[in-house]
């Protein structure tokens, strides 16, 4: 392993087992929130998140976290802070309340949202997207997802293993992720293959309905290409094409910058456009999948294009415990000679969530 490799996974690490202690706290909250079922069942909980029609809850006899459909939730109460996202793409942050309220001859559920300077506004519960825990603390904001996989085999010495983490700090109109990706395959006679990926992102919702500005930057290390290290740096303007509960789909336009160091060819400076592609597809309390795609037509190279896609797919299987499977794929149309232009792989592992995580 060279030393760029080993101080890459070295930093990345450190940042990664900071957050995750920071975040550890989070599961410890007090049982005092209480929901009224609409067939008469009260339950005193701690009310972790909602999100696909799944109302996450804590119980002091029940080992671990459970799933409530929301549409049978008549009404809560809680004093903690929560994120709450409608479907307009209007974010709020309060304490909540639940109540059957009659609008002239029909009654429906609306949310009861007390925000921070003490106004209280009133929500529809159809329209609520995602619910997630906030707090006054800096390090209770933290979520951290983490997932890998390790197989050995010892007739030819050979290892292979997978790491994908994500640590994610959501604020009431903006939020930062970080995601560490780390494959390395090993065998007897062949040369070691490693990849290692370090994106970090960050966007701010705008005034108007579903827009937003997105910050982007990455650090890629990739054997099969022959790449020793390189760093990007972009942004532009997004747009939310659908917003529910159990389907979010952004776009994002703008320019990128590029710096690669290659093991066996001359630097390269480049400045691309970007075209981001964000996709989560989530189901009632079970599944999910997450596809994230951008598209880059270099302007200093034309005729050059650049394409990153990364997917992962979780099937929860108890607790926090998820199994998932995950493809990444890099290419570039236009390599240095002698230099492969794709880099494709598959992995699958478990991992464990670390606080409510918010959709991006």
């Amino acid at each position: 392993m060279s030393l760029k490799t080993w101080a890459f996974m070295r930093v990345g690490a450190i940042g990664l087992t900071a957050t995750m202690l920071a975040a550890a706290p989070l599961h410890a909250g007090e049982k005092t929130d209480v929901l009224y079922m609409k067939n008469g069942d009260r339950l005193t909980c701690e009310i972790k998140s909602l999100d696909a029609g799944a109302l996450y809850i804590g119980l002091d006899y029940v080992d671990g976290t459970i799933s409530v459909n929301w549409s049978h939730v008549q009404r809560l109460e809680s004093r903690r802070l929560f994120i709450v996202r409608m479907e307009s793409g209007v974010v709020y942050t309060g304490t909540l309340a639940v109540a059957d309220t009659t609008v002239g001859e029909e009654q429906r559920p609306v949310l009861a949202l007390t925000d921070l300077s003490g106004n209280r506004v009133t929500l529809d519960k159809g329209d609520v997207v995602s619910i997630g825990k906030t707090s006054e603390t800096f390090w209770r904001r933290f979520v951290v997802d983490v997932s890998g996989g390790l197989t050995y085999a010892k007739g030819n010495d050979a290892t292979q293993y997978n790491l994908n983490s994500m640590v994610q700090y959501p604020r009431e109109r903006w939020g930062v992720i970080l995601n560490l990706n780390s494959t390395l395959s090993s065998t007897t006679g062949a040369p070691t293959s490693t990849r290692n990926q370090l994106n970090l992102g960050g966007y701010h919702l705008l005034r108007w309905r579903n827009y937003f500005i997105g910050g982007t930057g990455a650090l890629l290390q990739s054997t099969e290409q022959g790449i020793s290290l390189q760093s990007s740096v972009g942004g532009g303007v997004g747009y939310y094409l659908e917003n529910t509960d159990h389907v979010r789909f952004s776009l994002l336009g703008g320019l990128i910058y590029q710096n690669t160091n290659y093991s066996d060819a001359a630097p390269e400076d480049m400045l691309a456009g970007l075209l981001l592609a964000n996709l989560s597809v989530v189901t009632y309390s079970r599944t999910s999948l997450a596809i994230s795609a951008s598209g880059m037509p270099a302007l200093s190279d034309p005729g050059r294009f650049f394409l990153a896609t990364n997917a992962t797919y979780y099937v929860k299987l108890w607790k926090d415990l998820k199994f998932n499977l995950s493809l990444y794929g890099n290419l570039d149309t236009r390599p240095p000679a002698g230099l492969s232009g794709s880099d494709y792989g598959f992995s699958s592992g478990l991992g464990w969530t670390f606080g409510s995580r918010q959709p991006q």
